[in-house]
């Protein structure tokens, strides 16, 4: 229901992408001991599985392709205050490796291991990946083939023990449980954005004039002006409808929300975004409902996973190569021709 502005937008959008950079487990972030107990090109130790440099820079070379794809390379001179967006991309990526070394670690306590196929697969990745490559990324990541086939056999691994860990959760969610709803609504807000998109409240004058506005919209929707001429008008969202199921919108405004029938109109209701009218446009809609318990069992799985995860990785040593960590930085290489990773993966494995 809001926009922070550009840094925020920066915030997120990374946040977006260490979600789609692929991985099953949403377990702790592992914490590092530094050390420089390290030889060659070893990144970091997890128990008795290690993570090379070449493997890093292919995790940091995808996200970055990703960025470039949106902002372009001079994305890499922008700042978040405190740090900057490469250092965050790191911080993102290594936590993610972290992750695929750990289930693999689990998966071999499980005596989990590829079949003769996934084997296949796993090579047929490492070689399309690595054909996609141009000289240029095959020298900033140093890798061959062989690198490239075993991080995607780690991966698969990872895959499989989440898959196997799970199996058994499918839980039967009820119509009621999942379904979702959709609406339009109108804001009038109570706040508004600083130079640096943080949110700063309205006055207790300012306030009560935007009350004053949406008793307005209230008086025009009662006497039968048409809600999405009210919409146009009015509203101060940048989305003028949702659809949402139980649990993910603000407590006050779901609740007004649930309790509305086809085409009826809230009463106003208060929230920390301001003052909203809301129309129920469909009590229940079964495609998003279905894909609603879709989500909803994924979600359980990882929280099961998570609980053995988590367990199995924090009696795990760790240690980073703080010297090699440090000199590791975001530049660009121009015209990167590098398939997605994890989307190759996806494609090749049918997941």
């Amino acid at each position: 229901m809001k926009s922070k502005g550009k840094k925020c937008f920066l915030i997120l959008f990374l946040s977006f992408l260490a979600l789609t950079t692929g991985g099953c487990s949403n377990g702790q972030k592992i914490e590092f001991m530094f050390t420089m107990d390290f030889r060659g090109d070893e990144v970091f130790h997890i128990d008795k599985i290690s993570c090379r440099l070449p493997e890093m820079m292919v995790y940091l070379t995808n996200i970055q392709n990703k960025y470039e794809k949106v902002y372009g390379s001079q994305i890499w001179e922008q700042d978040l205050g405190e740090t900057s967006i490469g250092e965050r991309l790191k911080e993102t990526m290594i936590a993610r490796a972290a992750q695929i070394k750990v289930m693999v670690l689990l998966a071999r306590e499980k005596e989990l291991v590829l079949d003769e196929e996934e084997e296949a697969l796993a090579a047929k990745a490492g070689e399309l990946y690595y054909a996609s490559l141009n000289e240029a990324e095959i020298e900033k990541m140093g890798v061959n083939k062989g690198i490239l086939i075993q991080m995607y056999k780690e991966y698969a691994l990872a895959n499989k023990v989440y898959k196997e860990l799970t199996k058994e959760i499918n839980p039967e969610i009820s119509d009621d449980e999942a379904r979702t709803i959709s609406v339009k609504h109108i804001l009038i807000k109570t706040y508004t954005l600083d130079e640096k998109g943080d949110k700063v409240e309205y006055s207790e004058e300012q306030k009560e004039l935007a009350y004053e506005k949406i008793k307005e919209v209230k008086q025009k929707a009662d006497s039968g002006t048409e809600f999405q001429e009210l919409i146009e008008e009015y509203n101060e969202d940048k989305n003028s409808s949702y659809a949402f199921g139980k649990g993910t919108m603000d407590p006050t405004f779901e609740e007004a929300a649930f309790n509305l029938d086809t085409g009826e109109i809230s009463e106003i209701v208060t929230t920390p975004y301001g003052y909203h009218l809301i129309q129920c446009t469909s009590t229940f809609d079964r495609n998003e409902t279905d894909a609603n318990k879709v989500k909803i069992v994924e979600e359980r799985r990882k929280e099961a996973f998570s609980e053995e995860y988590d367990a199995f990785a924090s009696e795990l040593a760790t240690k980073l190569n703080e010297k090699l960590w440090a000199s590791i930085t975001m530049t660009s290489t121009k015209n990167g021709g590098a398939v997605d990773f994890f989307d190759l993966y996806n494609e090749i494995f049918g997941s």
